[in-house]
Formats: structure tokens, C-alpha cells, sequence
């Protein structure tokens, strides 16, 4: 009998591509609902946005979008998972308001605690986790937890069942108290628009910043594919439009880095890299991009992306990713790549890359 493969963190991250209209978009009245609007905010905390757009729509999303709106702000604060749970912070930012919250660690090697839309999850070694006396689950791929077994917990602190004197928060306050009670560095994130007076939040000191944007402007390569052909929408190819697709995804990607693979004058050794730009290497175009790094939020993502939909021509095109934070101990986290092609209106072409859980 073979005896089964031995488990590994290091799993390949799964890419889902998604070809549609997008619709009328009205800034007053955001879209929430279908796609790409529920993809966007099933983001959660959100590392890196980088906005692509040809050189000549530069100065007009500058100036209507950029400057007209906050860039995003957080702040990184020392506190104990039981803090959170006490006093005027958690009926300010929890039960009233609406938070982001990151601690360091990973959940596939030590404690990590998160909360997002007032649910908060604990990740925990199997130790940890029988000493907190909290009901969870197995966590990691079903076949992959033999050798270091660890536990997810969730809770909805908004439901009217997380209060003092209710059985499972007082088993969670136990646990905090005398288990999960080590000071721990967080990253705080205010999605609402206003902020609770006096705030609950400086009673921990944080420290705070602001995401301001980085501006790569005249970047000059070469052509590439900004869209699927219609040959393959119409006849529905599935491997056409997953070569397509993956053509896109890779020029973009290198825009995004900013790599001299995809220059004019490009001459790199094809030993080191066999990388060409797809289809007629003779076209230049002039990009340019806006970059934000942080602790960003999946509404500030969305309002960026209505804004850009409501200024940019119908027929210019750009392209919208935002990377999240990996809670794995290999790296990668959760990435989302939006482009609306040239010339097609409300169409856009949507990459979502998902790491294994």
C-alpha cells in the first residue's frame, strides 16, 4: 500500500478568470451587488492597489478621483485580543461601527487573530487551542493536518448573542483572560466615515499613517494585449480564452512591476528570460500608474473603482489590482486584477487569484 504524500504548506494558488459587462455605474448610487462589485469587497485586508491607465488620462483621474477623496489611512497599535472585547471599543468600532483588524502571526504556524464585518477569527495550534476551551473547527486541507493540527474559531460580535452574561462570549472572555492574553501588534483600520468622540482607540497609542499614492507617470512599452478576441467569445473556446486571458494577466503584471521585459528596446539574454509581448511588437503605448500601500480597506478599493468607471471615457481602458496580506507561513496572498478593455464599453475582464486555504 502507498503511503500518502506528506502534506505541504506550499500550495499553488488557484486563477479565476471572469468575462463580463459591468454595467451602468452611477458614483451616487455604487453597485453592490453581482460582479466584479461582490468580488471587490469579499477582499479583506488589502496590502497593495495599483491603478494603470494610459499617460493622457493622467491629469483628468488625478484631478477628479485623486484629489477629490482621502487616501487611505490606519494606524498600528499594541493591544490584547481581551482589549477589543472591553468597554467603549467594543461598542464604538464593533458593535456600532465597522473595523478592520490584522495581527501579526500566520495561520498556518502560530496565533493569528482577524476582524472583518464584526466577525472575528482566531487561528490556533491544537495546544493553544484545547487550553482556550473555545469550539472550533480543523483548519487546513482535509489529509494535510497529521503533522501540526491547528484550529480556526469564528465569532459574529455583532449578533445580539455577544454580550456580557451570554454562554459563548463569556467562554470567550475566559479565553482571553487566561489564555489568549499576550500584548499583540495589530493593524487598525476605521472603514466608517466618522470616528467615535473621544476616540476608544488612543488609549492604546497607536501609531498612525496614510497611504499616499506613488505616481509612475510616461512609462513607454510596448503594445499589448488589452482584450479577448471575439473569435472566442463567440464560440465560446475555452482554452482560447484561457491562453487570452493568461496573455492579458501576464503584460499587465509587468506593467504593474514595472519590468523592462516589456520595453521597446528590450534586449535581454532569451537564456534569462524567453518573455515576448504577445501578437504585433510594433505598438508602443504610454502608461502610467498610481500605487497605495497599507492596511486599505475592500471599500476603499470599491469607491476607487466606481470613480475611475464614472471618469475614464467608455472607451479608454485600465486596469485595477490590489494584493492582500498572506496569512500563510510560504507568502502569497489573495490578489484581484480587473481590466476593462479598450473600445468595448462596459465590458471587463476579471482575474481572482485564491491561495489554498
Amino acid at each position: 500500500m502507498l503511503s500518502p504524500p506528506t502534506p505541504s504548506i506550499y500550495q499553488a494558488p488557484k486563477c479565476f478568470v471572469t468575462y463580463g459587462t459591468m454595467g451602468h455605474v452611477d458614483p451616487k448610487q455604487a453597485p453592490h451587488r453581482g460582479k466584479p462589485w461582490t468580488a471587490i469587497v469579499s477582499q479583506d485586508f488589502i496590502h497593495k492597489v495599483d491603478l494603470i491607465l494610459p499617460s493622457e488620462l493622467f491629469d483628468s483621474v488625478y484631478q477628479k478621483v485623486i484629489e477629490t477623496r482621502h487616501s487611505p489611512q490606519y494606524s498600528k497599535v499594541t493591544m490584547t485580543l481581551g482589549d477589543i472585547l472591553e468597554g467603549d471599543f467594543f461598542t464604538e468600532y464593533i458593535k456600532k461601527g465597522n473595523v478592520i483588524m490584522l495581527s501579526e502571526g500566520k495561520a498556518t504556524a502560530s496565533s493569528l487573530f482577524t476582524l472583518h464585518e464584526g466577525t472575528l477569527v482566531i487561528y490556533l495550534d491544537k495546544e493553544v487551542y484545547e487550553r482556550a476551551g473555545l469550539v472550533g473547527k480543523p483548519y487546513g486541507a482535509k489529509g494535510g493536518r497529521g503533522l501540526r493540527p491547528r484550529w480556526v474559531v469564528s465569532f459574529d460580535l455583532r449578533s445580539p448573542a455577544m454580550l456580557r452574561g451570554k454562554r459563548g462570549f463569556d467562554r470567550l472572555i475566559y479565553a482571553c483572560k487566561n489564555v489568549l492574553n499576550q500584548p499583540t501588534t495589530w493593524l487598525f483600520s476605521n472603514v466608517a466615515d466618522s470616528t467615535p468622540s473621544p476616540d476608544p482607540l488612543q488609549k492604546y497609542f497607536p501609531t498612525s499613517f496614510t497611504s499616499s499614492p506613488g505616481i509612475a507617470k510616461d512609462f513607454v512599452a510596448v503594445q499589448g494585449p488589452l482584450d479577448i478576441a471575439s473569435e472566442t467569445l463567440a464560440n465560446a473556446d475555452r482554452s482560447a480564452l484561457e491562453e487570452g486571458a493568461t496573455e492579458c494577466y501576464e503584460w499587465l503584471s509587468l506593467i504593474r512591476l514595472g519590468s523592462p521585459r516589456v520595453e521597446l528596446r528590450d534586449d535581454i539574454d532569451p537564456y534569462l528570460s524567453r518573455y515576448q509581448v504577445p501578437g504585433d511588437t510594433e505598438g508602443q503605448v504610454s502608461v502610467c500608474k498610481l500605487s497605495w500601500q497599507g492596511f486599505i480597506s475592500s471599500v476603499w478599493l470599491h469607491r476607487l473603482l466606481v470613480d475611475t468607471v464614472a471618469t475614464c471615457p467608455s472607451t479608454a481602458w485600465f486596469s485595477l489590482s490590489a494584493s492582500c496580506f498572506s496569512k500563510r507561513i510560504s507568502g502569497g496572498g489573495d490578489e484581484i486584477m480587473i481590466l476593462r478593455p479598450p473600445a468595448v464599453g462596459a465590458k471587463y475582464l476579471m482575474w481572482e487569484i485564491k491561495v489554498s486555504k
